[in-house]
């Protein structure tokens, strides 16, 4: 799941599509939130440019409540998010795509950018 859509799973469910929804609400599906959301979220929040600091601040917390599974950064997905081609030139983004070519996952994201690296996009 991209920071966005963690950030309205948080605060904003309505902006949600009912597919990304459904899914992440589905029991049977794991729920993978990387650390590179963590990062993302809470450089954000330090800027002024998002107001989640009560998220970051209980990240591990919110998520153990939610039943959703921390993603650490290997070394293998930070290389692979780097020689990834430049169709996308969000680190953070890169990166969980890295993370999702590497582990055979979807990533929950609404950016379209994205499909260009061949991984299933769930929105």
């Amino acid at each position: 799941m991209d920071s966005q859509v963690l950030f309205w799973w948080y605060s904003e469910p309505s902006k949600l599509s009912k597919r990304a929804n459904s899914t992440i609400r589905d029991g049977d599906n794991t729920v993978f939130i990387s650390a590179a959301t963590a990062w993302e979220l809470s450089i954000k929040t330090a800027l002024g440019k998002l107001n989640a600091l009560q998220l970051v601040m209980d990240f591990s917390t919110y998520l153990e409540e939610e039943g959703f599974v921390e993603l650490p950064i290997a070394t293998s997905h930070a290389i692979r998010a780097g020689l990834l081609p430049a169709h996308h030139k969000d680190p953070f983004d890169r990166l969980l795509v890295a993370q999702a070519q590497e582990l055979s996952i979807p990533v929950v994201s609404s950016d379209r950018a994205l499909d260009t690296y061949g991984v299933i996009r769930i929105w």
